[in-house]
């Protein structure tokens, strides 16, 4: 906050000078004055002492209009350069007072509607925190300065998960939820802060809370994991296994996770087949989506394009997000191509081609490199996204 002063006092000294410096320049124009005033009274005295001199018969008018005229220069030399006197409007204490003013009103509105807590915040998060506990105060002193931030609310949250401190976490999430919305990913949070600040205790509010994440997204993952966690300790270990599976299906490989949630089926497993039952055989995974689309260009836009334009090509789904299920990026110089378009182009994870029954195949052109608008373009069809049959598709029409 040093530095921050040091200008903010820099530049309260430059708004000072506009205000005294004109009192400096009037002090300076007076004190020429004052000398232009002693100038005439001594070249006043000077021709009174001629004028007796000459009534005594000591000078003569030739010696006294030669002394006068030499009086006369003198005066002359010492005032020469001195401007006139200027009349101020303001007078001498308004601008005064204005300097006393500025810097203490400029303090006072700084201080009640300025940012200094954000300016030091921001500081402070430059550096990395030596502690758990400071990086907990800092994010605690940021939403207290930024209480509309679901960013830094969820982030809040989280922190005191990791502090083992639900009942917190629980009150964060849900702030979170009110600012950012009913996302599945916060709802899926809060469920977990609420489930574990009541002792592990299974409630409607945290059964509808699961419910709704996994509506609005089968795949939430934190979701699936309470679901896994309350159906163990409640003994149902079939449903345990089965929440657990969707689970480790959505995890990547690398992810650290997947052996301790795969330890935890084994377990669940093992304690179901100790009481008798028999684990259910999961459903077989849906087979992903694979469409190949051979793509060229029409003949009468061959000379409107150039060979470095941008080609999008892409399938969306006919019913469901508008945003691309899987997409490829090529240039007009590799038409025409056969491309192949499957759940590994996908643009999200949870929107697959595997996810929608039917979809639409979409190439464009676009010399500014944007897959979402462009000069031309070709679409084709509804059709379903198990097709196996090569698909065709020209770019043929102006892009609106």
């Amino acid at each position: 906050m040093i530095d921050f002063w040091l200008a903010a006092g820099l530049l309260l000294l430059v708004a000072l000078s506009f205000l005294l410096i004109p009192v400096l320049r009037e002090r300076r124009a007076q004190r020429e004055e004052d000398r232009t005033a002693l100038n005439v009274a001594l070249y006043q005295e000077r021709v009174a002492e001629l004028q007796s001199q000459q009534a005594e018969g000591v000078l003569d008018a030739a010696q006294m209009d030669s002394g006068r005229a030499e009086a006369a220069r003198e005066l002359l030399a010492d005032t020469e350069g001195v401007a006139p006197a200027r009349v101020s409007r303001l007078g001498k204490p308004l601008p005064l007072l204005a300097a006393v003013l500025v810097p203490v009103l400029g303090l006072g509105l700084y201080l009640h509607f300025g940012a200094s807590d954000k300016v030091e915040l921001t500081r402070e998060f430059a550096q990395a925190p030596q502690s758990m506990e400071e990086m907990t105060q800092r994010l605690e002193r940021a939403v207290a300065a930024q209480p509309d931030s679901a960013e830094g609310v969820y982030f809040l949250g989280r922190t005191y998960m990791a502090q083992d401190r639900p009942a917190d976490a629980a009150k964060m999430f849900e702030r979170a939820v009110n600012l950012a919305g009913r996302q599945p990913e916060l709802l899926g949070q809060w469920a977990q802060a609420q489930y574990f600040a009541d002792n592990k205790k299974w409630s409607d509010k945290v059964q509808a809370l699961t419910d709704e994440a996994l509506k609005a997204d089968p795949k939430e993952v934190t979701s699936l994991g309470l679901l896994g966690i309350a159906a163990f300790e409640g003994e149902r270990y079939q449903e345990a296994i089965d929440y657990w599976n969707r689970l480790l299906a959505q995890l990547p490989p690398q992810d650290k996770s997947r052996e301790a949630l795969q330890g935890g089926i084994t377990r669940a497993t093992e304690k179901l087949q100790a009481s008798g039952g028999k684990v259910a055989q999961a459903p077989a995974a849906k087979a992903a989506a694979l469409l190949k689309v051979r793509v060229d260009l029409a003949s009468e836009l061959k000379a409107k394009v150039q060979p470095g334009d941008s080609v999008f090509i892409f399938a969306r789904a006919t019913s469901g997000p508008p945003a691309p299920l899987a997409a490829k990026r090529l240039t007009v110089a590799d038409l025409p191509v056969t491309v192949e378009l499957s759940d590994a182009d996908t643009m999200m994870p949870q929107l697959k081609l595997s996810n929608f029954p039917e979809v639409q195949l979409v190439a464009r052109i676009s010399r500014a490199g944007q897959p979402t608008a462009g000069e031309w373009v070709g679409r084709s069809g509804p059709l379903p996204s198990s097709t196996t049959a090569p698909q065709t598709l020209t770019i043929d029409s102006p892009d609106k």
